[in-house]
């Protein structure tokens, strides 16, 4: 099983005031990679793209000794996959930090290679390059550097295509080093429903909450089989695992204890790989208000879980469009107009109509505002003129109330209508909605609706690291 998430751990190093004691020697034991494309777009905030690569060698290219591998359940298979794909938004006030995860089998466009999951961007066009390279005689060791670097290249343009953010920053952990940072904490407590035994991850644990040491917690966030989603499942689980992690440094001792210091010292130079022009010591600077509660995980909408291509692959069908307005509503978790004051969603009423062609939409949608705390206004089909995109109608567009709906719905645009009263608020639903109450966004937003189609999901609440211990999970 090549289902990594050694990325959880690396979130204590990129969104909390890490190793304030020794960053020194923090820094000068990473490695470093330049010339990956990062930057060049300014949209509010500092973007971080998180990977947990599934390799069977350190952050130098060592490899893992027989013990570490059979730790890790690694196997004997030699390649690179990047399962957990996290995007971090940090504002540039640096007060807040959402993760998004991207699921691994999103079925999105890969350069140069054309359409594929996005797991498969980095070591796809590894492999295609070291090939290449070498039959052109270059020497292996150079052929695997230069295709690496390809590969990282392949990856952050995948990832920048699909959710419309200019990454600015890049950071990579292997499996070993979720280990030994998990360990260098001394472990992070979990709470499970249900009692678990599954082989493949190694995950065999007993229900309720319980603290998991390095090996234990990463077959605690590896498993997908035997789980009720799979692998939407298995994102909750790493979200929550990230969200216990950061707000367990945030409140603990650790930076202070020099045991565990030199512990993390010693995890994070042996496996994690930074971008060369990264000044870790200026950022975390910036983040030193962060507080655990305004550590966000949230999930790129997706359009089918299952969807099948022409060659028979079974992908997690994305629509670019709708997970770049969702990504971009997400800074500071408020709608991209930072400066703006939020609204209370017990103080508004919204009527929903269905333009959309789609059986129920409406009704599907005002129950997942209802479990939003909106109100509900009228609930019905639309009978005006023929819309092609979906929209939020008030008198003003720039009605907080309705900005208010539209980012709860995935970042909707806001249009004004003369024709409303002051006071109303009016969603209209098209064929291109895929936010909470459809059968994509009913997978991550909580409403309990699913279309006939639609794999149903149970209500989970959004998670941040600021709760008071482990929220219990499947």
């Amino acid at each position: 099983m090549r289902a990594s998430a050694a990325i959880l751990a690396v979130v204590v190093l990129v969104i909390t005031g890490f190793a304030w004691h020794s960053v020194d020697s923090l820094i000068s034991n990473i490695e470093r990679i330049g010339n990956l494309g990062l930057g060049g777009g300014r949209d509010g905030a500092v973007d971080i793209l998180l990977v947990g690569v599934d390799s069977r060698t350190d952050a130098h290219g060592n490899p893992l000794s027989d013990r570490e591998r059979a730790l890790l359940h690694a196997g004997d298979e030699v390649g690179t996959n990047t399962d957990t794909i996290v995007l971090v938004r940090v504002p540039n006030d640096g007060r807040s930090a959402t993760a998004i995860s991207i699921p691994r089998d999103s079925y999105v466009d890969i350069p140069d290679l054309g359409k594929g999951k996005i797991n498969s961007a980095y070591g796809a066009t590894k492999e295609t390059q070291r090939l290449k390279l070498m039959n052109q005689g270059v020497p292996e060791a150079e052929a695997d550097k230069q295709s690496t670097q390809a590969g990282r290249q392949a990856l952050i343009k995948s990832v920048a295509n699909l959710t419309g953010i200019s990454v600015d920053h890049y950071a990579e952990v292997s499996l070993l080093g979720f280990v030994l940072l998990t360990d260098a904490v001394g472990g992070v407590e979990v709470c499970l429903n249900n009692p678990v035994d599954e082989w493949m991850s190694g995950a065999d644990f007993p229900a309720g909450r319980q603290r998991l040491d390095g090996p234990s917690a990463l077959s605690f966030v590896r498993q997908r089989h035997d789980l009720p989603r799979g692998d939407l499942d298995r994102i909750v689980r790493q979200q929550v695992f990230m969200a216990q992690l950061v707000g367990q440094v945030l409140n603990a001792k650790t930076l202070s204890n020099p045991g565990r210091m030199k512990q993390l010292s010693d995890a994070v130079g042996r496996t994690v790989v930074l971008d060369d022009d990264w000044d870790v010591l200026a950022f975390l600077q910036q983040l030193q208000d962060l507080s655990g509660g305004e550590v966000k995980f949230e999930t790129i909408p997706v359009t089918d879980l299952n969807y099948m291509t022409a060659g028979g692959e079974s992908v997690v069908r994305v629509d670019p469009k709708a997970v770049k307005s969702y990504v971009g509503s997400l800074v500071d978790g408020k709608s991209t107009d930072a400066d703006e004051p939020g609204v209370d969603p017990a103080t508004v009423t919204a009527s929903v109509y269905n333009a959309s062609g789609i059986g129920g939409l409406a009704g599907q949608v005002a129950q997942a505002l209802r479990g939003k705390g909106f109100h509900e206004g009228v609930v019905g089909n639309y009978s005006g003129s023929g819309v092609s995109s979906s929209r939020v109608l008030a008198a003003n567009a720039s009605d907080a109330k309705a900005k208010e709906v539209a980012k709860a719905l995935g970042g909707l645009p806001v249009i004004a209508d003369a024709t409303l009263s002051p006071d109303s608020v009016s969603v209209v639903l098209a064929s291109d909605y895929s936010g909470p109450g459809s059968s994509a966004g009913g997978m991550f937003d909580f409403s309990g609706t699913s279309s006939a189609t639609a794999t149903p999901v149970p209500p989970a609440p959004p998670i941040d690291a600021g709760q008071n211990g482990p929220k219990c999970v499947n």
